[in-house]
């Protein structure tokens, strides 16, 4: 397993530290093919996104089981819902809106809190950004390496991965991963920002990351 679709890139006008791959040659084809019952076009969906559905998912949940199960989960319903894709955005757009909002009811299910309220509304004066925290953070983007982002990604505490994954990952905007996490959109962007500063020290700290996080090869080949 990789992350292919996902790259590290410089200069990405878009916010965050990763760039989707253009549109798969014969996607097209495939989901017309699919909504209309074809069961190989559908084999032929799953073969192009399985990999970057069960990074999503292993991003966002940080556990090898609950990724694949989810994986499995989100084809499924996928399989139940491709005729509702109406082409307004890209499938891959698509299909990762889904796959966040199905591992998002999976949690809450598990009574997990999605983020943390803690130093929300008045962050301490020695963490308090200095500039809109919301913005993008060249820090972390750039030649950092790979390798080492994933696996510092995989450290995070739970809510500031959450908010990371959706914002710099999946590029959706804090206004969006406010009405998904129920919080609010001050919530989102200190989250980020906290995500971020604790990225910032756990790539300063190369030899606490070389070991590493169980299942953490099927991601970053």
């Amino acid at each position: 397993m990789d992350v292919q679709g996902l790259q590290m890139t410089q200069n990405s006008p878009a916010p965050g530290v990763y760039k989707r791959n253009p549109p798969i040659a014969g996607e097209a084809e495939a989901i017309e093919a699919a909504k209309n019952g074809d069961a190989e076009a559908f084999s032929r969906l799953y073969a192009l996104h399985k990999r970057r559905v069960y990074t999503l998912c292993l991003r966002m949940l940080g556990n090898v089981s609950e990724a694949e199960d989810m994986t499995q989960e989100a084809f499924l319903h996928l399989f139940r819902k491709i005729g509702s894709f109406r082409g307004e955005s890209a499938f891959s757009t698509w299909l990762h809106r889904l796959t966040v909002n199905l591992v998002l009811m999976h949690l809450r299910k598990k009574g997990l809190n999605l983020v943390s309220l803690e130093e929300t509304i008045n962050p301490s004066e020695d963490d308090a950004p200095k500039r809109d925290f919301g913005s993008r953070d060249l820090q972390l983007t750039g030649s950092v390496d790979r390798v080492a982002l994933e696996r510092a990604v995989a450290s995070l505490p739970p809510g500031y991965r959450m908010v990371f994954v959706l914002h710099d990952v999946e590029g959706f905007e804090h206004n969006e991963i406010a009405t998904m996490l129920e919080c609010s959109t001050g919530n989102s962007k200190s989250q980020l920002h906290k995500a971020r500063l604790k990225l910032r020290e756990l790539l300063r700290q190369p030899d606490e990351q070389s070991a590493q996080p169980a299942g953490f090869n099927e991601v970053a080949v």
